[in-house]
């Protein structure tokens, strides 16, 4: 039997996973980080970036999350996401025109532009294309 773990991923407004899982592999303000069965306790900071899911039946669901945290109790990891979708329900050509926007905004030094929000805008397109890459690239797609 395999060792899994029972993985919740929430956001503000929905539950967006849950059931066992075998590995996690989330993205933690230190970097990747990987959860499988026998973690130790945790509780990190997430920020935007592809959430990748191993079900014990060997597949793999990729999601996005936009920032948040992530807590290891026991055999429990759960997301606490502000904003969590499945990587397959990401607009493509939005993320990839909100990334285009946000550089343009950050390079023209003439116009007033909130430079945070423009940073953060272009955090968020940059991770959602990301996740989109590493679904595409393990279905053979990419």
């Amino acid at each position: 039997m395999a060792m899994t773990l029972q993985c919740d991923i929430v956001s503000a407004e929905a539950q967006i996973y849950s059931g066992l899982v075998e590995l996690l592999v989330a993205t933690g303000i230190e970097g990747e980080l990987g959860v499988c069965h026998g973690h130790a306790a945790l509780l990190t900071r997430l920020i935007p970036g592809p959430i990748r899911l191993v079900e014990p039946t060997g597949e793999e669901q990729v999601y996005y999350a936009s920032g948040g945290f992530l807590e290891v109790q026991g055999d429990v990891v759960t997301v606490l996401a502000d904003t969590a979708v499945r990587a397959d329900d990401i607009d493509e050509a939005a993320a990839e025109t909100a990334r285009q926007n946000a550089e343009e905004a950050l390079a023209n030094q003439q116009g007033e532009i909130d430079y945070g929000l423009a940073s953060a805008q272009l955090a968020e397109a940059t991770a959602q294309l990301s996740a989109l890459r590493k679904l595409k690239n393990r279905a053979g797609r990419g």
